[in-house]
């Protein structure tokens, strides 16, 4: 109770009144939509409307390349961002452009994708039912992974010509990659690879999503690794998003069961066994969502685990808000890619990252062997 009342405060509290964000200061971005967002920063930035099977219709955005226009007309190593529970799209570009994951993977090469799942603000429409129906938020993250994360990875493989893409999934968004690539292995084929960022797959060891917000400490619901204190109102303008009271439920069904991913009496069984995409794994030392003891019972059905990394100070909020997260990211995908051996039948690929520390500046050079 306390943190839907929490949630109602927070709603009421921000307002996309102009007069009041010049009263308090705010940052232009804090109301701002994914595409303002991008273009404020400098980037190019496209929309477009993905339908599901099931009659979703999804809020993807596009960062086809970095400020500078690129000379080379070939086509970009595409990727995909996907948000985690109770978040939306611009999570992934809502610190400065030196400091956001989508911004510094355009600017280092890539055609960077942001998803934005069904239910959340810019995805709120169906071919059926309006928002005001019940049967609309009929859903929780087991259609979030067969429907929604198979509707974006073809549209984008049909637009850009090409045949596979680098997924990221952090949470919530880490769970549909391996719903998706473990139930559907045509999908999976159009993976290149999988950077599942403190994935929530099994959560035996924490208490349910919902009632660790309630239970938590304060210090634990702030990234550890300095976040920017003057970005608080950009982030709290797009966070909490909406989800379904489904979707809340199936979470917190998680937390009372052993297996991997259960809702109702007869669950969905994903064998995670059987997925083959190359797949790196970060985990946060300090996550009350997503506890190290879960991570460390996932690694072992990981059959192409190619590389895993806990960073013992960071918590959940830090693998999108925290100030170094990006370059750190950046810095570990380089790093687990050079390890990766891909199919037989697919291209090598190797990444070199050269960083300046004064400048914040990342390049990506992709070569085949």
């Amino acid at each position: 109770m306390w943190w839907f009342i929490a949630v109602v405060c927070l709603i009421q509290a921000i307002t996309s009144s102009e007069e009041l964000i010049k009263k308090r200061n705010m940052n232009p971005e804090t109301f701002m939509n994914i595409s303002q967002l991008i273009c404020y920063e400098g980037y190019p930035s496209e929309e477009y409307e993905v339908l599901t099977e099931d009659g979703y219709y999804l809020k993807i955005n596009r960062i086809p390349y970095g400020r500078e226009k690129p000379t080379d007309e070939g086509p970009k190593p595409a990727v995909l961002l996907q948000h985690g529970l109770f978040g939306q799209g611009s999570n992934w570009i809502e610190n400065l452009a030196n400091n956001s994951l989508g911004f510094m993977l355009a600017d280092a090469g890539y055609d960077v994708w942001i998803g934005n799942s069904r239910g959340t603000t810019w995805s709120q429409r169906h071919q059926k039912f309006s928002v005001g129906q019940e049967e609309f938020w009929d859903f929780s993250f087991h259609e979030m992974g067969i429907y929604d994360l198979q509707a974006m990875i073809n549209f984008i493989l049909q637009e850009t010509g090409q045949k596979q893409l680098y997924y990221v999934g952090y949470s919530q968004g880490g769970s549909m990659g391996f719903i998706a690539f473990s139930s559907m292995p045509q999908l999976a084929q159009k993976v290149k690879m999988f950077f599942a960022l403190a994935p929530a797959v099994t959560v035996g060891h924490s208490k349910s999503p919902v009632v660790k917000m309630l239970l938590m400490p304060e210090e634990a619901l702030q990234p550890k690794n300095v976040f920017l204190q003057s970005r608080m109102d950009v982030y709290t303008g797009h966070f909490p998003d909406e989800t379904s009271i489904k979707n809340i439920l199936h979470w917190a069904q998680t937390a009372s069961e052993t297996c991997i991913f259960v809702f109702q009496s007869v669950p969905p069984f994903y064998k995670i066994e059987d997925m083959t995409v190359p797949t790196a794994v970060w985990s946060g030392g300090e996550d009350w969502m997503v506890d190290p003891k879960d991570i460390d019972m996932l690694l072992p059905h990981i059959t192409n685990l190619i590389y895993h990394k806990n960073i013992s100070d960071w918590n959940h909020w830090d693998f999108t808000w925290g100030l170094d997260a990006a370059n750190t990211i950046l810095y570990l995908m380089k790093k687990s890619l050079s390890n990766c051996r891909v199919m037989p039948c697919c291209a090598f690929f190797t990444v070199n990252l050269f960083s300046s520390l004064k400048k914040n500046l990342v390049t990506i050079t992709v070569s085949r062997l």
